[in-house]
């Protein structure tokens, strides 16, 4: 499971809630001014996961009000970026002189060493909460030039569409489910986030020569392994068509994955076949077909399914099958043995 760090206000009286927060904000983020209606009872909550080059802070609380001043900056600079996608609420984010409306589903993008001012209120304070994903980047890790990146400040971007929309599910789905993750894969997770991140940004300044190469190519990787995750079941899913989904040469997609030692279609057929596996194997499934459950993940022709499948792992479908069910039978039939012999 991703390592993670978890503050919660509800642990104390209501009185104390809000000052359990200021000190939280003190010490994990960059000093800034604080406001919030709900002072006398700030019920809220923070977790923290690291991944290597960057951090995600998932925060929910029923509002805020945060303004970081100039004597604030000289006071403490820890030279971040903060992209941050609004999972709730509603809010509004300036910097530099530009000032954006930000609803939910959106990110804003800021430079936490320059003067800013963020404001974050659930839609119905009284029932639900504010919530947010903030990305925290430090400069020297983010590839763009600084210069040019003054234009997004305190500005909006959609993360329901291209590569905000994957880099938005990429945060939820991390911070949603950690457990689902290794601690060993958290520096990985997160330059994969890094080069998402870093993408989505280079597109909004209408200078994608600005991304790095390298960084571009993992990007659209990540995308183009996304939609075959998707699109497993369509028995038309095809290098073409892959190609086609995401407006480049089918050539340009080859080389994509010459780099990873794979080629498209090998890497949509393993897929395939490790979702027809898992399905064999699963007790709920028995009463299920395996031309049915071939079919499902894109297996039209009962034959090659089945050369294919024996090919991968060595047996027929239907072995696997009767294979991992006899193993069961024989772990449940040592397990009532043991228990009906009764304690010594």
């Amino acid at each position: 499971m991703l390592p993670r760090d978890t503050i919660d206000t509800t642990v104390l009286p209501p009185g104390e809630r809000f000052g359990m927060w200021l000190d939280l904000i003190a010490r994990t983020s960059v000093p800034v001014r604080i406001h919030s209606g709900h002072s006398d009872d700030f019920a809220a909550r923070a977790d923290f996961i690291g991944l290597g080059p960057i951090e995600l802070v998932q925060y929910e609380y029923p509002s805020l009000d945060v303004s970081r001043t100039r004597k604030l900056v000289r006071q403490s600079d820890r030279e971040l970026y903060i992209l941050a996608l609004t999972t709730g609420g509603i809010g509004a984010s300036s910097q530099d002189g530009r000032r954006s409306e930000i609803l939910t589903g959106e990110f804003t993008f800021y430079d936490a060493s320059r003067p800013h001012d963020v404001r974050h209120h659930a839609t119905e304070p009284e029932r639900d909460q504010a919530t947010s994903i903030i990305t925290m980047i430090p400069h020297a890790a983010l590839p763009l030039p600084p210069q040019r990146l003054a234009a997004l400040y305190g500005g909006r971007m959609s993360g329901s569409e291209g590569i905000g929309a994957l880099l938005a599910q990429f945060l939820l789905r991390l911070t949603g489910h950690p457990e689902q993750y290794h601690a060993a894969d958290a520096g990985r997770l997160g330059a994969v986030g890094l080069d998402l991140a870093t993408t989505m940004l280079g597109r909004h300044l209408a200078a994608e020569d600005a991304v790095p190469t390298e960084v571009r190519r993992r990007a659209l990787l990540t995308q183009v392994q996304a939609y075959v995750h998707r699109h497993l079941g369509d028995a038309t899913l095809g290098p073409q068509v892959v190609a086609d989904a995401h407006h480049i040469s089918l050539r340009t997609l080859h080389r994509l994955f010459e780099a990873e030692n794979s080629t498209v279609a090998s890497y949509i057929r393993d897929l395939r076949l490790a979702r027809c596996r898992r399905d064999l194997t699963d007790p709920t499934m028995r009463t299920q077909p395996v031309q049915v459950i071939a079919a499902r993940w894109g297996f039209g022709d009962k034959a090659h399914f089945s050369r294919a499948f024996r090919a991968a792992y060595g047996m027929s479908p239907q072995a696997c099958r009767d294979g991992d069910a006899l193993a069961a039978r024989a772990v449940n039939h040592l397990a009532s043995r043991v228990n009906s012999s009764g304690s010594d």
